[in-house]
């Protein structure tokens, strides 16, 4: 049977040109936080990854899954030491454990739409990234030192967030 409606569970409408839509920079990309694990009591987060040229995160793996969908540009993915070049409109699905990272190769900026089942990667990015005024923002110049704090803050708390950088 279906368990009866939660009432305490509400809509969630998630526009990233909603003011209230709180954006990070991180590793160089701006990354708005559409729906959190919070709102979807931790069964997924979504979040919209706009990636300058060239940018993306270093090899790593986590417990969970991970979809991609490229709204604008071209991102090469290199799973499992593969690369897989995917296109504005297409949708890669990353399965849990699995080794794998991005990298921009459009020549320009590229958009992704980012799902992860359960949540969690939602509140990992909030406790290693900089939030920023919008989707427009700069990231923040940061010095080596601060560079540095941000890279051990993030391999830190890595296995909280059943994350790993390889």
């Amino acid at each position: 049977m279906i368990p009866a409606d939660d009432p305490n569970r509400t809509l969630t409408v998630a526009d990233p040109d909603d003011p209230a839509t709180t954006y990070l920079s991180l590793v160089g990309n701006t990354y708005a936080m559409l729906i959190s694990g919070k709102q979807t009591d931790g069964k997924y987060c979504l979040i919209d990854m706009r990636v300058p040229d060239g940018g993306g995160p270093p090899p790593h793996r986590h417990d969970f899954e991970e979809m991609f969908t490229v709204l604008e540009g071209e991102v090469e993915f290199v799973f499992r030491g593969e690369k897989h070049t995917v296109r504005a409109g297409t949708t890669i699905n990353v399965p849990a454990n699995a080794p794998h990272n991005f990298r921009n190769v459009s020549g320009a900026p590229a958009r992704m739409l980012c799902m992860c089942t359960p949540a969690g990667q939602d509140e990992y990015f909030l406790r290693i990234g900089d939030v920023i005024a919008g989707k427009d923002a700069p990231p923040p110049q940061l010095s080596p030192d601060e560079l540095a704090a941000r890279r051990r803050r993030a391999a830190e708390l890595a296995d909280t967030y059943r994350s790993e950088f390889i």
